[in-house]
């Protein structure tokens, strides 16, 4: 890869397991993130520069994307919540911030950058959306409200944005990161979450990571508009 890589929530699970991929291959890269103490460890692990902010800030995108410099090949935008309640206790600030951090955040990284992405002979954007936007689940309306407008976006996105930056996005189900921990701290919870499973498990940050390092490489470069699916088969199968 010849140009910078832009790594939204490069200090979580999953953009830090993707950055130590791309880092491996000898790419470079621009991390973005809130928590300035952890940003900096993983940005000076992987050599990468970083911009401290958080993604409800719409200043942010323009800093972040000034700071990269000039020449982008790829931007991730593995940013996310998990706000599980039951729809009656859900009330608009949920709604708002969930789909503000997960989908309009999406979409102003992807603006502010475009230009830059737009020098590139093959630049790429990998989105998140989630399991959730494709089947129903108790407890996720407003998960699944801000994730199907992740999925929205990219096609969207795709479709506008080709032939000169090619737009993809990850739907994954429960994955075993800082931002999960919470939920899975009770072992039988977490045992019952991996059993719904048809593989039995939950997934790992670098599986999803593997993806993503394809996704922004010139192998995927006939792809565009795809929404895939790694989610131990819990979107499709029933066992």
């Amino acid at each position: 890869m010849k140009g910078k890589i832009l790594i939204y929530g490069g200090a979580g699970g999953i953009g830090s397991a993707l950055g130590r991929r791309l880092q491996a291959t000898g790419a470079e890269l621009h991390l973005v993130g809130r928590n300035e103490t952890k940003l900096a460890a993983v940005a000076d692990e992987l050599k990468a520069g970083y911009t401290v902010g958080d993604v409800t800030d719409p200043d942010l995108f323009a800093r972040a994307t000034e700071d990269a410099g000039p020449q982008l090949e790829g931007l991730v935008y593995a940013v996310g919540t998990i706000n599980l309640r039951g729809f009656q206790r859900l009330g608009p600030a949920d709604y708002l911030n969930d789909f503000s951090v997960n989908a309009l955040g999406a979409a102003l990284a992807v603006n502010a950058a475009q230009k830059s992405l737009k020098k590139s002979d093959g630049a790429s954007v990998v989105l998140f959306s989630s399991v959730a936007a494709v089947r129903g689940f108790s407890f996720h309306a407003s998960m699944g409200m801000a994730k199907g407008a992740v999925s929205g976006l990219t096609l969207s996105l795709a479709a506008e944005l080709a032939p000169k930056i090619r737009v993809n996005a990850i739907a994954p189900s429960l994955v075993e990161t800082p931002l999960t921990e919470q939920m899975l701290q009770n072992e039988k919870v977490a045992e019952g979450i991996a059993a719904i499973h048809p593989m039995k498990r939950l997934g790992n940050p670098d599986e999803i990571a593997a993806l993503a390092a394809y996704l922004l490489s010139p192998e995927s470069g006939w792809m565009t508009g795809q929404i895939l699916s790694v989610d131990g088969g819990r979107s499709t199968l029933n066992t």
